[in-house]
C-alpha cells in the first residue's frame, strides 16, 4: 500500500510539473512572440517603407497576441475564482498574491503610458514647427545654389577650352586635351563630334572601353545653344554610394567653312565633394519626409500612439500574467506546507510533494518532507511496537489462560480486577463472574480472603522494615469430613504489590504433592513398622505352640478345649499380623519394574483360571466377566507387578460388589482391554457393581489407609498407584452412571506400547 501511495504521488508530482512547464513555456513563447511583433512595429514605424508594407499586419499578429494573453488571463481569472467559490484551500492566498503583483505591474504601466502619451503628442506637434520647416526650405535651396554656381563656373571654364582646342586637329586631340584637364582641374574630359563620336578623351574615360555617351537631348541642346550643362547623382546616389559630379557640354567655335555636321563637342566632367553630395541628399530626403509626415500629421499621431497602447496591453497582460504565474510559484510551497499540515493534523503522514528548488521555500517543503517521513517511521515504528506488546500481551494472556497456576491481580482494597482460567479451576468458584466484586464475596473462600488481605497487610508493614518484596503461605479451602475420610483443597500462594499499587496474587494446588508427601511418609512408617512388628511375631506363635504341645493330655476336657481355642486364637492373629506386615513391606519396598514386552490379554487369561475355579468351601465371590479386544499390541511391562494390579484390582471390585459379606444377586466384576489407534495406547478397565466410590475418597483413593471397608490396609490402590507410575501409565477412577446414578465403580489405567516408554524413559534419564 505504502508503494502505491507512492507511486501515484510520483505520479501526480510528475503530471503537475509537466503541465506547469507547459503552461509557462506556452506563456514565455506569447510574451516573447509579441515583444519582437512590438519591435518590428516600432521599427516599421520609423521607416515609412516598412510602415506602408508591414504595419497592418503587424498591429493584427500584435493584437491576436494580445487577445492571446487576455484570454489566458481570463482563463486562469476563471479558474481561481472558481477554486474560491468551491472553498479549496489556498485560493484566497492565491487571489491575494496575484492582485498584489497585478497592481504592482499595472499601476507604474499606466504611469508610464499617460507621460509616454502626452510626450508623445506634444512631441509630434513639435516636429512640425514653422521654423523647422523654413531652416528645412533654406538648406534645400543653398543645396540647389551652390550647385547652380559650379555648374557655371565649369561651363565657362569648358567654352575657354573649346576656343583653345577649335584649331586643334584630331590627332593631335588628346595631348591637348590631357593639357585643358591638368589646367581646369576636372575628372574628365571627352571630345565628341556632332553625330556622339568620341574623338579623344583624357582622364577616367580613356581607361573605359565604350564611355558613355551624353544623352541625345543634351546634345541636341548643347548644339543649338552652344553648351549645356546638367548635374548627375543626386537621383540615384545614397549617402556613401556613388559620387555625385557636374558635366558640362560646349560646341567648339566653327573654324572655317566647316558644315555644322561637322563640328565638335567638348564634355567637361568634375565629381563633386563627397560631403557635399551627402549633405545635399540628407537635406533634399528631410524635406521630402517632413513634407509626407506634416501630411500625414494625424495619421503619424494615431500610429505612435497606438504602438504605445498596444506596448501597454501587452506589457500590462505580461505583468498580470507574470504575476499570477510568480504567485503561483510563490503560494505553491505554501500552499504545499499547509495542505500537508493539515493532512498532518488529521493522521495522514503519507509522504508528502517536495519541491527540488534552491530557495528558502523548496528547502523548507523538503524539511516538512523528511519530517513527515521521519513521523510516519516514527509512527510506524510506534505501530510495530504497539502490535509486538499486542502480540506479547497475547501471548503472556494465553500463558497465563494455560497455566496450571491461578494468577489474580486485586487493586488495594481487595477488589478483583482480572483473573485467568486457572484461578476458577483451582478455586472451584467462577471468578471471572465475581471480577469488580472484592475476594471475601466468593463463595466458600471467605478465611482464604481474610488471609491473603492478613498476608498483604503484613507485607506491607516488613517491607517498610526488611525490605521484603512479596509473602509465601499455604492455605486449605474446601474442608470436608474428618480423619481419614477428610478432604481438602491445598494452595500455596504468594503475593507482591505491582509498580501500580496493584496486587498480585498467584496460587497453585498442591494437593497431590501433599498426597505424595503423605504417601511418603507413609511408606517409611510402614517400613519401620514391619521392621518393628515382624521380629516378635515368631516367638509369639512358637511359644503358643510349644505350650500347646506341653499341656495337651495334662489338662481336661474343658480346659484343653480352652487351651486349644486360645493357641488358635494366637496363631491366626499373628497370621493376621504377618500378612499385613508383608503388606507393609510390600508397599514401603515395592521393587523397580522390570519393563518387558507383556501381552496383556494372555497375562489376563492365565489370572482368570485362578478366579474361575475357586474352592467350594470358600464363600461365593462376585463373577469376573472379561471382554479382551484380540486387537491389542504387547505392551511394555513387569508381568509379575501387573498379576499384582489386576489381582489388587479384582480383589478390590468383589469387595465391593459385596454387602454385609452377602454377593447380591446379578453382582459381577468387569475386566476390559481396548487398543486405540488413534492415541496409541491400551486401555485395562475393572468395573464393579457396587456402591461407587464417594466423593471424598475419590480426592484421596491412592493414598496409604484410605479406605471405607471394614476389612482390609488400604494400601492396595496405593501399591496399583505405585506400579502405575513405574509403567508410565495413566490410572483414572469414578464412577459408572447411569440415569443420574451411581451403578458401581470403575478403575481405568492406560499403557503405551513398548516404543513411547522406552522414549519417555531416555527422557526422564
Amino acid at each position: 500500500m505504502g508503494l502505491s501511495i507512492n507511486r501515484s504521488s510520483k505520479h501526480a508530482q510528475r503530471a503537475s510539473r509537466t503541465s506547469r512547464w507547459l503552461l509557462g513555456l506556452g506563456a514565455l513563447a506569447m510574451v516573447v512572440i509579441g515583444l519582437g511583433l512590438l519591435v518590428l512595429m516600432t521599427q516599421a514605424t520609423g521607416n515609412r517603407e516598412r510602415y506602408n508594407q508591414n504595419y497592418e499586419w503587424l498591429a493584427l499578429i500584435n493584437a491576436v497576441v494580445a487577445s492571446g494573453l487576455l484570454i489566458t488571463i481570463l482563463w486562469g481569472a476563471v479558474k481561481l475564482l472558481l477554486r474560491l467559490r468551491r472553498g479549496q484551500f489556498g485560493s484566497r492566498l492565491l487571489v491575494k498574491l496575484a492582485g498584489i503583483f497585478a497592481l504592482v505591474g499595472v499601476i507604474p504601466g499606466v504611469l508610464i503610458y499617460v507621460v509616454s502619451y502626452q510626450f508623445v503628442s506634444r512631441s509630434i506637434e513639435s516636429w512640425f514647427d514653422v521654423k523647422v520647416e523654413a531652416a528645412l526650405v533654406a538648406g534645400l535651396n543653398l543645396g540647389r545654389a551652390t550647385l547652380d554656381t559650379l555648374s557655371t563656373d565649369l561651363s565657362k571654364q569648358a567654352r575657354v577650352a573649346a576656343t583653345q582646342l577649335s584649331d586643334v586637329p584630331d590627332v593631335s586631340a588628346g595631348i591637348a586635351l590631357e593639357k585643358i584637364r591638368e589646367q581646369i582641374g576636372v575628372s574628365d574630359v571627352v571630345l565628341w563630334t556632332s553625330s556622339g563620336r568620341m574623338v579623344a578623351s583624357a582622364g577616367q574615360s580613356r581607361f573605359q572601353i565604350r564611355p558613355e555617351r551624353p544623352p541625345l537631348q543634351q546634345l541636341k541642346v548643347a548644339r543649338q545653344k552652344g553648351s549645356v550643362e546638367w548635374v548627375e547623382g543626386f537621383d540615384e546616389a545614397i549617402s556613401g554610394g556613388d559620387k555625385g559630379r557636374i558635366t558640362a557640354l560646349v560646341l567648339l567655335p566653327q573654324s572655317g567653312l566647316a558644315f555644322d555636321e561637322g563640328r565638335r563637342l567638348l564634355q567637361v566632367t568634375q565629381d563633386l565633394p563627397p560631403t557635399l553630395v551627402n549633405n545635399a541628399l540628407e537635406v533634399q530626403a528631410a524635406y521630402r519626409e517632413y513634407q509626407e509626415r506634416a501630411l500625414a500629421r494625424d495619421g503619424l499621431r494615431r500610429m505612435y500612439i497606438g504602438t504605445l497602447t498596444l506596448s501597454l496591453f501587452l506589457a500590462v497582460l505580461g505583468a498580470i500574467l507574470l504575476a499570477v504565474v510568480l504567485g503561483n510559484q510563490l503560494a505553491r510551497p505554501l500552499l504545499l506546507l499547509a495542505h500537508g499540515m493539515r493532512q498532518v493534523a488529521s493522521g495522514d503522514l503519507t509522504p508528502k510533494l517536495a519541491l527540488q528548488g534552491k530557495d528558502e521555500l523548496g528547502g523548507l517543503t523538503r524539511s516538512f518532507a523528511d519530517m513527515t517521513q521521519q513521523l510516519l517511521d516514527a509512527r510506524t515504528h510506534v505501530q510495530r511496537s504497539l502490535v509486538q506488546l499486542d502480540t506479547a500481551r497475547g501471548n503472556l494472556q494465553t500463558i497465563l489462560d494455560n497455566l496450571t497456576a491461578g494468577v489474580m491481580v486485586l487493586d488495594a482494597q481487595g477488589v478483583i480486577q482480572s483473573a485467568n482460567p486457572g484461578a476458577t479451576r483451582i478455586l472451584r468458584v467462577p471468578v471471572a463472574a465475581h471480577q469488580g466484586l472484592p475476594l471475601p464475596n466468593l463463595p466458600g473462600l471467605e478465611s482464604f480472603a481474610q488471609g491473603v488481605a492478613e498476608q498483604f497487610a503484613t507485607l506491607r508493614l516488613d517491607k517498610d522494615a526488611h525490605e521484603l518484596d512479596h509473602w509465601q503461605k499455604s492455605f486449605e479451602i474446601h474442608t470436608t469430613g474428618q480423619g481419614l475420610t477428610e478432604t481438602a483443597v491445598t494452595l500455596l500462594a504468594r503475593g507482591a504489590v505491582l509498580p501500580d499499587g496493584m496486587r498480585l496474587l498467584v496460587f497453585d494446588d498442591i494437593s497431590e504433592i501433599v498426597s505424595a508427601e503423605r504417601a511418603q511418609a507413609w511408606g517409611e512408617v510402614a517400613r519401620r513398622l514391619a521392621h518393628e512388628i515382624k521380629n516378635p511375631l515368631t516367638p509369639i506363635q512358637l511359644s503358643a505352640e510349644r505350650l500347646q504341645r506341653k499341656l495337651v493330655g495334662k489338662l481336661d476336657a474343658q480346659d484343653d478345649a480352652v487351651l486349644h481355642k486360645s493357641v488358635k486364637t494366637i496363631v491366626d492373629q499373628v497370621d493376621a499380623m504377618k500378612r499385613l506386615v508383608n503388606e507393609f513391606r510390600d508397599y514401603a519396598r515395592l521393587p523397580s519394574a522390570d519393563l518387558k514386552p507383556v501381552q496383556l490379554n494372555t497375562l489376563i487369561s492365565d489370572l482368570m483360571v485362578l478366579y474361575a475355579n475357586e474352592p467350594a468351601d470358600q464363600i461365593p465371590r462376585a463373577p469376573v466377566v472379561t471382554s479382551l479386544d484380540p486387537a491389542c499390541p504387547p505392551i511394555l511391562g513387569d508381568e509379575q507387578q501387573l498379576r499384582q494390579v489386576i489381582h489388587n484390582l479384582l480383589q478390590n471390585a468383589q469387595d465391593a460388589c459385596e454387602i454385609k459379606g452377602v454377593v447380591p444377586q446379578g453382582a459381577h466384576v468387569g475386566l476390559r482391554t481396548e487398543w486405540n489407534a488413534s492415541r496409541n495406547r491400551v486401555r485395562l478397565t475393572v468395573t464393579d457393581t457396587g456402591s461407587g466410590f464417594e466423593p471424598n475418597i475419590l480426592k484421596r483413593a491412592f493414598e496409604p489407609y484410605v479406605t471405607t471397608k471394614a476389612k482390609g490396609t488400604g494400601l492396595g490402590l496405593a501399591v496399583v498407584k505405585k506400579i502405575a507410575d513405574e509403567h508410565v501409565a495413566k490410572i483414572e477412577l469414578g464412577n459408572v452412571m447411569q440415569d443420574g446414578e451411581i451403578k458401581g465403580a470403575q478403575v481405568s489405567l492406560s499403557f503405551a506400547l513398548e516404543s513411547t516408554v522406552s522414549s519417555t524413559h531416555q527422557f526422564t534419564h
